[in-house]
């Protein structure tokens, strides 16, 4: 293992996770990005209906609202514990958060999409339509966060 150890390597490394260390260690990234996409999940599905159902917003406003919240959780997570991107300088930063928040941005507007088609004349249920639409933004979101926002530079040989 050639990364230093965070706080999920430290909890899988006890005694009691031994036989499923290997399994983790492989699939470590995935594992983590499934957990922490739940609470992202969890982040933009609670705000979403605090803003409709106990502020009374218009469900595409409030979906960009949640949007806000999720996102933050998103790339504060993503790259300290799931792809471990950590910058040099304050231009690597602001490059990596421009990237992710372009990113989830244009899964912001394929989400926007899906709300606005299902919403408008079908009268179908809100937080269905929501969930829906979340399985297909987490989706889009990991391609864009694995192979282009944080994606490992290869170590050339000079």
């Amino acid at each position: 293992m050639n990364r230093v150890k965070d706080v999920f390597d430290k909890r899988m490394d006890r005694p009691v996770w031994e036989k499923v260390w290997p399994l983790y260690d492989k699939h470590r990234e995935f594992v983590l990005y499934s957990f922490f996409g739940m609470g992202t999940f969890l982040v933009s599905v609670c705000t979403y209906y605090f803003f409709t159902q106990t502020l009374g917003l218009n469900a595409l406003v409030a979906n960009v609202y949640s949007w806000m919240f999720a996102v933050l959780f998103a790339f504060l997570t993503n790259r300290v514990w799931v792809f471990q991107a950590p910058t040099q300088t304050w231009g690597e930063f602001v490059k990596q958060a421009v990237g992710f928040y372009s990113g989830r941005f244009f899964t912001l507007l394929v989400e926007e999409a899906i709300l606005a088609a299902f919403l408008a004349d079908r009268h179908c249920n809100q937080m269905a339509v929501k969930l829906s639409a979340q399985i297909v933004v987490i989706i889009l979101n990991y391609i864009f966060s694995k192979l282009i926002i944080f994606r490992k530079k290869e170590l050339t040989e000079s």
